[in-house]
């Protein structure tokens, strides 16, 4: 296959300077689906889901908060051919290979992982009117797993992506694809999450969410290079993933959820940090102080994120980076989801963040927070330019002794593109 044909759009997707790279990691990728599948490849259709940085609104959207989030230049790509009945798996990256038959995407008790996923996001599509159909597929995927960057919610997408513009001539809005990942995710994974991953993976670019009105979320484009502002956004894996903690990311959404049933409410959305501290004993004594903080974080980092497009959007940088050290602060001190409560003795996204700080502090430049779900995964920086090769030289000595080459920190950069098929 040809790939240079397809060179403006790759361009977009990963720079000029990666075109090679790229090729190359799909040219792989068709010649392993052609394996797999006997084929000659000639109905091959190629599809890509990018990963998701959160910039603000750590921990709001299952409230119906307000985020800022973009799309990554890691992304999980696809080789696709239309089948009957039938979907059948075949990931590189995670070494799975499976089938589900679209007749029979009840839950299955105890299922997990990504099969699980994939029958729920069927049934998803059944429940709301959709077509469904099979299709055989390789996939492949660079977005880093288990760390805070969504690689479920860029698979998640990529499903989606293919069953709409498959079976459904690509005319779903984005809008119901995003809120069938959540429900893949909140009924076949028992995770109860937002959309915030799934709409900052399809959307593309930097955007603000508001999902105050749940069933089309308002998204908007915010315009914005930190490139051309000097910066480079970092993320700094910490050195434990986050798989094995989904009733600790489950009790943050809980907990909120909790104190807005005192008011009458699903949501904490509409009310206020004033309708807290107005009840503050009767709410302290009823849910417990952990509940409450997180209640009044969920209020202030609305705000924030409200400040942080303004700034941004006036190209007051000095602003927006003293607004990510406020919501970094938030997360750790109100949120408290920096570490798992009763492992004292495990404590990397706060190890990392102590390091950040010093550097940040001896250049008196960049800032840092606290990034996605929290209590492992990664953290975020904004380092200048030209700190930026320092900043990576001394994460990776500090963590790992400096010893076998071993990355911790990644750069990234804001693609303008979501999840889409390649043409």
């Amino acid at each position: 296959m040809d790939f240079s044909k397809f060179e403006h759009t790759f361009t977009k997707l990963y720079g000029k300077e990666n075109l090679a790279t790229q090729y190359k990691r799909f040219e792989v990728l068709v010649e392993n689906y052609k394996k797999r599948y006997s084929s000659n490849g000639e109905k091959i259709r190629l599809f890509t889901s990018p990963g998701r940085t959160e910039i603000g609104g750590n921990h709001t959207d299952h409230n119906l908060g307000k985020v800022l989030a973009g799309s990554i230049q890691l992304d999980c790509i696809g080789a696709v051919e239309e089948t009957e009945n039938t979907i059948t798996i075949y990931d590189l990256t995670y070494n799975e290979d499976y089938s589900i038959d679209i007749n029979k995407t009840e839950r299955i008790p105890d299922e997990k992982g990504s099969i699980a996923l994939v029958r729920g996001i069927v049934q998803g599509f059944k429940n709301a009117g959709y077509k469904v159909g099979g299709f055989n597929s390789c996939f492949t995927s660079d977005v880093i797993a288990a760390a805070g960057v969504s690689s479920s919610a860029s698979f998640e997408m990529m499903i989606c992506a293919i069953l709409n513009i498959l079976f459904n001539d690509g005319k779903i809005p984005l809008a119901k694809l995003v809120a069938i990942g959540q429900f893949a995710e909140n009924a076949y994974w028992d995770k109860a999450s937002g959309q915030l991953d799934q709409t900052a993976c399809a959307a593309g670019g930097i955007i603000c969410i508001d999902f105050e009105n749940k069933e089309e979320p308002l998204t908007r484009k915010v315009n914005f290079d930190f490139a051309a502002a000097g910066y480079t956004m970092m993320l700094v894996v910490t050195g434990k993933g986050h798989a094995d903690l989904s009733a600790e990311y489950s009790a943050v959404p809980q907990e909120m959820k909790a104190v807005a049933s005192f008011f009458g409410q699903d949501t904490l959305r509409g009310l206020s940090f004033e309708d807290i501290t107005k009840n503050l004993p009767v709410l302290r004594a009823k849910f417990g102080d952990r509940a409450v903080m997180r209640s009044l974080h969920f209020f202030e980092e609305n705000v924030r994120v409200e400040k942080e497009i303004e700034a941004l959007e006036k190209g007051d940088f000095d602003s927006f980076l003293k607004l990510v050290e406020a919501s970094g602060n938030s997360s750790w001190k109100w949120l408290q989801n920096i570490c798992v409560p009763g492992v004292a003795e495990e404590q990397p996204m706060a190890i990392c963040l102590a390091l950040s700080e010093y550097f940040i502090r001896t250049h008196n430049k960049g800032a840092c927070r606290l990034h996605g779900g929290g209590f492992a995964g990664v953290i975020q920086a904004f380092i200048p330019n030209e700190l930026a090769d320092e900043y990576v030289e001394y994460m990776n000595t500090a963590l790992n002794g400096g010893k076998d080459g071993k990355n911790n920190v990644y750069r990234m950069t804001i693609r303008p593109l979501g999840t889409i098929e390649i043409c």
